[in-house]
């Protein structure tokens, strides 16, 4: 994966972002020519600046993805883009529809048409189980912008640019996260407050996270979908795990009550990774599906994609991949994992 950047101009959208500060972080120890980080919050590029601390090769711009002719400054002499600017939280997206659509959907057109212009070589975009099969307006919006991505190719002619998406589940630690909410709960001597405790939904460490788009940039062929095998929660058992690893961490037994206040508009209670159409024309690896392009010649072009470009690849199972029928974590597993965890500020 080093090799893979070694040298390379770099463009993170959203790069000050909890993923997209992480994919920076990370860019560093791999030797690029040179990092853009792309956001539209000074203050978070201030303290991201300062935790990197100096480096000649990062370098740090103001602007918005919803503004192209910014973003195409931006990207002039870039070689790969991590597209990880977007909208993310459910109800704020239920509250505001029109700002999502600018951010997720009109946002990566751009992003798109800037690479084109620009001939980079690698656009590589996140996205969320939110958008298989979505139920709210920020799934409907990641779920355009995947199909934007997706059919870039029917308007590609000769130009160079790959594209592919990178389908996360819920990330441990990330800004706005429910983890980071709990921790802050007890701090404060709150009660936990859980929507539904029957909700299940998939997790994964932001180390990981980072990791399965080094890896998708790595194998990516062109207009694919990675999705990584993530483990199944609850969320009583996320909420008691979380408590669990408070009281270990700090040597207190402190009492914590759980309050149950009701799923918000949009949520659901199961996610969902793959559907059964889309796993139809998928590959299965050991620890990721990749879902095909809509190829023009799907027989010739399924073998291309399977000999050459995923090592050990097999065809999916035909099947829907949600987290209510995959198997759950038990507390101890979650504490664990949640302890291990350098992201999450157990600490009073």
């Amino acid at each position: 994966m080093i090799k893979e950047f070694k040298n390379k101009k770099i463009l993170v959208t959203g790069g000050t972002g909890s993923i997209g500060s992480a994919i920076v972080k990370e860019l560093l120890k791999c030797g690029p020519y040179q990092i853009r980080v792309f956001s539209r919050d000074e203050t978070k590029q201030f303290e991201l600046m300062h935790e990197i601390g100096p480096s000649t090769k990062v370098d740090f711009l103001i602007g918005d993805v919803r503004d192209k002719e910014r973003l195409n400054l931006a990207m002039e002499n870039i070689d790969i883009v991590f597209h990880a600017a977007a909208l993310k939280h459910v109800v704020a997206c239920e509250n505001n529809p029109f700002e999502a659509v600018k951010t997720n959907v009109q946002g990566t057109q751009n992003v798109i048409d800037c690479a084109y212009a620009n001939q980079v070589d690698k656009v590589i975009m996140i996205s969320t189980d939110k958008a298989t099969d979505p139920t709210n307006v920020m799934g409907c919006t990641k779920l355009l912008a995947e199909k934007l991505i997706l059919a870039s190719f029917l308007y590609k002619g000769k130009k160079k640019t790959k594209f592919c998406c990178v389908r996360f589940g819920n990330v441990l630690g990330s800004r706005g996260s429910v983890v980071p909410l709990f921790i802050n709960q007890i701090k404060r001597g709150q009660p936990i407050t859980v929507t539904d405790p029957r909700m299940t939904r998939f997790i994964m460490s932001i180390p990981q996270a980072v990791q399965l788009v080094f890896k998708s940039a790595q194998l990516m062929k062109n207009h694919e979908i990675f999705v990584l095998k993530m483990p199944v929660v609850t969320l009583k058992d996320l909420a008691q795990a979380v408590i669990e690893a408070f009281r270990e961490k700090n040597k207190v037994n402190r009492s914590v009550p759980v309050k149950i206040i009701g799923k918000n508009g949009g949520e659901r209670i199961h996610e969902k990774l793959l559907t059964v159409e889309e796993s139809a024309g998928a590959l299965e690896l050991d620890d990721m599906f990749v879902i095909l392009p809509n190829l023009l010649e799907p027989s010739v072009g399924y073998e291309l994609l399977k000999n050459n470009s995923y090592p050990r690849a097999k065809r999916a199972n035909v099947h829907e991949y949600s987290s209510m029928d995959n198997k759950k974590m038990t507390v101890a597993e979650i504490k664990k994992l949640l302890l291990s965890n350098h992201d999450l500020k157990f600490d009073l």
